[in-house]
């Protein structure tokens, strides 16, 4: 179903005034934003206006009671200078299954990736041409009914506004494993990317950063020994040849940068098992040499790998490089890029002005 998106252009771009050798992370946002409107039990008016300051009501029911979800996801260009967007089918899936938990309604995928790509076109001189840049692209929908009550609302606002971004880790990066705090647990809302989990993590990250650590390592909520993810990440380790990474149990976000690694790694012949691990076993392998190399994997980060875990008083040393990592992460930036063939047919590539 072909949707009917109105656009109105700002006069002029501000992209005239962006160095983009030197991006401020997460302050820079491009001239326009996507905006569809919930009530009456359908999604309407979808449109691309002026990126402005949004009316909010005092009562709007995001702000009392959290229904706000969001995804993240990240635009280039391929080899011709064409904008280039990865997986949006599964961000636009993923966004509907944090909506069920979250008692929010389905926004149609079809037209989801129909804002996408009516976004990126018209922002494409936005796009970084450095190696590791891309455009982040912020969907999210939240609750703006005016209204104290505890029920589900039933007004919602759909944005898509988009930043340009550098690379997200330049270093090897050091992760604390928490035992007091929890990311989630079985039956929450661990698994969709609802804007509470992240505000409940700032607390214990600011905390390990104090530390001298960059990330939180997220144990379960009952025993604190059974891996989940790192903060903003997924995570994978290489022990004895083979790749483990913790299943999904309902508390562990089902990211697009994991299922794809994981597809790559399968593609380049490693073994990846997706099972409950325990920090314990980590620990071990790091003793007897087993523990060759960890990172973790985000739509911000792409890959992030890891050098040390904090646990209690021992410092856990995983690797000084890692290999398969690295070109992991040349392959995913290589597909992107056009630079290599799309086998997994995971792109949308915009060659006109408007898609």
């Amino acid at each position: 179903m072909k949707h009917n998106i109105a656009i109105t252009k700002i006069a002029e771009s501000k992209v005239k005034d962006l160095d983009f050798n030197n991006i401020p992370l997460g302050t820079t946002f491009t001239d326009h934003m996507f905006i569809c409107d919930y009530s009456n039990g359908e999604w309407s008016n979808p449109r691309i206006e002026p990126l402005s300051a949004i009316p909010t009501h005092p009562a709007a029911m995001a702000l009392h009671y959290g229904q706000a979800i969001f995804e993240g996801m990240k635009a280039t260009k391929d080899a011709n200078g064409n904008p280039v967007i990865f997986r949006a089918d599964k961000n636009a899936a993923r966004l509907n299954a944090s909506a069920d938990r979250m008692g929010m309604p389905h926004f149609p995928e079809d037209l989801f990736v129909e804002g996408l790509k009516a976004m990126v076109s018209l922002e494409r001189n936005w796009i970084p041409p450095a190696d590791g840049s891309a455009l982040y692209l912020r969907p999210f929908m939240y609750a703006d009914e005016a209204f104290i009550g505890m029920r589900a609302a039933t007004h919602y606002k759909f944005i898509i506004m988009a930043s340009p971004a550098g690379p997200f880790f330049s270093k090897r990066i050091k992760l604390w494993a928490e035992k007091q705090y929890i990311r989630a647990a079985h039956g929450g809302t661990g698994e969709a990317k609802a804007a509470g989990n992240y505000a409940g993590a700032v607390l214990p990250t600011e905390l390990a950063k104090a530390k001298g650590y960059d990330q939180v390592l997220w144990l379960d909520a009952v025993e604190h020994k059974y891996i989940q993810e790192v903060g903003t990440m997924n995570i994978f380790f290489k022990i004895d040849g083979k790749f483990i990474t913790p299943k999904r149990d309902g508390s562990i976000l089902d990211g697009i940068t994991r299922m794809s690694v994981i597809a790559i790694l399968r593609d380049k012949g490693f073994e990846v098992t997706e099972r409950a691990i325990t920090i314990d076993e980590v620990q071990e392998a790091s003793k007897n040499g087993t523990l060759e190399e960890a990172f973790g994997t985000g739509t911000a980060v792409g890959i992030a790998y890891i050098q040390e875990i904090g646990v209690d008083d021992e410092v856990v040393h995983v690797s000084d490089e890692s290999p398969v990592g690295l070109d992991v992460n040349n392959t995913l930036d290589a597909i992107k890029t056009g630079q290599t063939e799309d086998k997994f047919n995971w792109l949308i590539t915009l060659k006109n002005e408007l898609a």
